[in-house]
């Protein structure tokens, strides 16, 4: 029987939308439309926003102008929660020289991926990440790592819950203050998330320390949230409109959609603190301004300009 009671008060939902939504999206926005983009999330409440990514220019176009980008930035920089993704050394100087305070490391649990997306080995990426983290902290900033290809890898196939706590260990043991757990190809069902966190649990990683990160190529973004919710997870990353996807799932549709994690945190009783009108507002300009496909099924039910509805 469904137990609502052990459903969190209240929800921290992690805007990717502009970094991993944007990076895998087919346009490039000029910065301003991106910082607006931004701005337009900060003004519907969203508590904490991943804004740009410092990897090698020509390698993710998408998102070339970070520096240019945050100093745009710069006011909300101060006042609200806003990170970005550090592939390296090179990548944390520029993330200090443009004013962040909080950094984003990208981990695989698999080789075939590590390879793939990192062009180094689990070991040898973990390597590279555990200097920056220190620095990073070192300076004061908070550390999100993220762990790819928690439960199924394109190549691999099913991964083993050992191979993620492993990582998962390593990195916290380098000083990531936060954990966002990955299903990258969108293949997680509820019992693997509940494997998951039992695992993680077992070796001392606290539920309180951990993010989920769903892809919904399967349909199960939302029944996976739920799942993680009712185990203790209270961060919960998303991306507006469904923003992203995954070159390496055939058919993926993308990220989790923040108006379809609202509509269902708000339907439960849960805070998240984001106003849910001001929210379709953003995915109705996004879509607007760019031309950009919304794929949450939430917003496309809800922006029929014929009819009116009553949100939550």
């Amino acid at each position: 029987m469904f137990d609502r009671s052990a459903l969190p008060k209240a929800v921290t939902v992690y805007e990717v939308g502009p970094r991993d939504g944007l990076q895998n999206e087919n346009i490039v926005l000029p910065t301003a439309l991106k910082a607006e983009l931004i701005r337009h999330l900060v003004g519907a409440g969203i508590p904490a926003i991943e804004v740009a990514s410092f990897v090698r220019p020509d390698l993710v176009p998408a998102l070339a102008d970070a520096e240019e980008l945050l100093a745009e930035l710069a006011p909300l920089l101060a006042t609200h929660r806003m990170g970005a993704l550090v592939p390296n050394q090179k990548g944390l100087d520029r993330a200090l020289k443009a004013g962040v305070r909080e950094i984003a490391v990208f981990a695989s649990a698999t080789e075939s991926f590590a390879k793939a997306n990192l062009n180094n080995s689990v070991a040898g990426s973990l390597d590279i990440f555990s200097p920056v983290i220190k620095q990073a902290r070192d300076a004061g900033l908070r550390v999100r790592g993220y762990i790819s290809m928690c439960f199924g890898d394109p190549w691999e196939g099913k991964v083993k819950t050992e191979q993620v706590v492993d990582v998962a260990e390593r990195l916290f043991a380098d000083g990531i203050t936060e954990l966002s757990l990955g299903d990258t190809i969108g293949i997680a069902t509820p019992g693997d998330v509940i494997d998951l966190l039992d695992a993680l649990d077992a070796r001392g990683i606290a539920r309180s320390l951990l993010a989920v990160h769903f892809h919904d190529t399967y349909g199960q973004a939302l029944s996976n949230t739920l799942t993680a919710l009712l185990e203790g997870i209270t961060t919960v990353d998303s991306s507006i409109a469904g923003l992203g996807g995954c070159p390496f799932a055939k058919s993926a549709t993308g990220n989790l959609a923040t108006e379809d994690l609202v509509w269902q945190l708000h339907g439960l009783g849960i805070s998240t603190g984001i106003n849910f009108e001001a929210l379709l507002g953003t995915s109705r300009w996004l879509r607007d301004q760019t031309g950009l496909k919304i794929r949450s099924k939430t917003a496309i039910a809800l922006m029929d300009d014929n009819r009116m509805v009553e949100t939550l």
